[in-house]
């Protein structure tokens, strides 16, 4: 069964070996520089096989996040849970020409849903940089606020966490805005 999420204007799929050259272009104009830092095309491959291994070993990841109509990665949106991570995590990257567009939100929406109610997530958090400002102010628009309590992933940089509402609460949320 392919798994594939739709919204108003995204698909969200699967990556593919195909998406490699979008993620490339956005590493080397240093897109991962708030996860990663610096890295060597090796390192930008090996980063990139990553995503696709952790779909192959767990049956989800991040998705590739194209415009309906195209098969254009913009991005990766979604759930992220390696071995030495301390909680699932809703993760994004929005590639280049892609960013300021709102695809971030849209598909990190989408994901956060599909996490809950597939995947059985029954909370989630995004391990932000401190200097990502573009991150935090998508985490806060998600309704996610910082846990200063939350344990962090193992890393030599600082990382803030957002806890992202439980699926409950998005149900009380939306139940609310319904009767105004």
């Amino acid at each position: 069964m392919t798994v594939r999420l739709e919204t108003e204007r995204l698909i969200l799929r699967r990556p593919v070996a195909a998406d490699y050259d979008a993620f490339r272009d956005f590493a080397a104009a240093g897109g991962l520089r708030h996860i990663y830092g610096n890295l060597t095309d090796g390192q930008v491959f090996r980063s990139f096989a990553t995503e696709l291994g952790h779909w192959e070993m767990l049956g989800f990841g991040m998705w590739t996040v194209t415009f309906k109509g195209s098969d254009q990665a913009m991005g990766l949106v979604g759930p992220w849970r390696p071995a030495d991570w301390p909680e699932n995590e809703l993760g994004w990257m929005i590639f280049g020409k892609a960013e300021g567009k709102g695809i971030a939100g849209e598909a990190a929406t989408a994901a956060r849903a599909d996490a809950y109610a597939r995947l059985g997530w029954t909370t989630a958090v995004s391990y932000i940089a401190p200097e990502n400002l573009r991150s935090i102010r998508l985490a806060e628009r998600l309704g996610a606020v910082p846990d200063p309590t939350a344990k962090t992933p193992p890393s030599d940089k600082p990382c803030l966490v957002y806890r992202h509402p439980a699926p409950e609460e998005l149900a009380l949320g939306k139940r609310l805005e319904a009767a105004r």
